[in-house]
Parts: C-alpha cells; sequence; structure tokens
C-alpha cells in the first residue's frame, strides 16, 4: 500500500464501507461442475473418449469441519447460486482491502494526548506464571 494522507485513508475505508453494504446476497462454498461414470459394463461412458454422464453441479462448504456437498440442477436456481458463490468471492476480496486500509488508518494515526494519562503498557510478551499462590510449608519467624 502506498504511503496515504490519514484523510485519504479514511475516504477509502467509508467507500469500501459503503461497497461492503451494497454487496447483496451471497453464499460461501464452491460450485463445481463434475461428469461421472456409472460403472455399467455395456455403457457408452465406460469408453475412455466419452466424457462420462453430466454436466453435475455441486455446491460444496465447509460446516463444523466437515464439508457438506449439495446437487444442484442446471437452469435458473444454479444461476442464482452461481452469482451468490461469485458475491461471496467480492465480499471476501472486501474484508481484506478494508482489514488492510484499517492497519494503514491505524500506523498513520496519532497518538491520542489522553493516552499520556493512561498507564505505560509493557511491550512484547506477557509475563507468565500462575495466578495461584504456594502454601509456605513453615510459617514465616
Amino acid at each position: 500500500m502506498t504511503k496515504s494522507t490519514l484523510a485519504d485513508l479514511e475516504t477509502q475505508r467509508a467507500r469500501l464501507y459503503a461497497e461492503l453494504a451494497a454487496t447483496g446476497d451471497f453464499r460461501r462454498g464452491t460450485l463445481t461442475e463434475t461428469y461421472r461414470r456409472c460403472g455399467k459394463p455395456n455403457c457408452a461412458c465406460t469408453d475412455a473418449r466419452h466424457p462420462g454422464h453430466g454436466p453435475r453441479y455441486l455446491l460444496t462448504r465447509s460446516v463444523a469441519g466437515k464439508t457438506m456437498a449439495r446437487q444442484l440442477p442446471a437452469g435458473p436456481e444454479l444461476d442464482k447460486v452461481r452469482r451468490e458463490v461469485a458475491t461471496w468471492g467480492r465480499f471476501r476480496a472486501l474484508v481484506g482491502e478494508v482489514t488492510e486500509v484499517n492497519d494503514a488508518i491505524c500506523e498513520a494515526r496519532p497518538v491520542s494526548p489522553l493516552a499520556e494519562d493512561a498507564p505505560p503498557t509493557e511491550s512484547g510478551a506477557e509475563k507468565g506464571g500462575s495466578s495461584v499462590t504456594s502454601k509456605r510449608s513453615s510459617p514465616p519467624s
């Protein structure tokens, strides 16, 4: 990303937010077109030059770590799902752009004078350890 002023970055972010708001219907997943062989010995699909039966359209997506697939018939429903999956790709790209612009805004924005009153924060990792205190084996003298 090129060096931009804070005002330019905020304008760019507002434009991206407007694009996100206008995204419309989308559906996550992948749409694939497959051909298959039926396995019947006398079928034309047994010939190596035959593409197989199809096309068959599958919408696949991952839900809770499992791949879910749904077969779609050719026609208006398939066209609708194609548009929704394409819009999903555009949505994801916009989210990536918004994230990059917000990172640049955070880097470009000056530190607030009110932040000077806040307690200093340590840079780096926090000190680890247990919140449980150990009991002494003998009372202190």
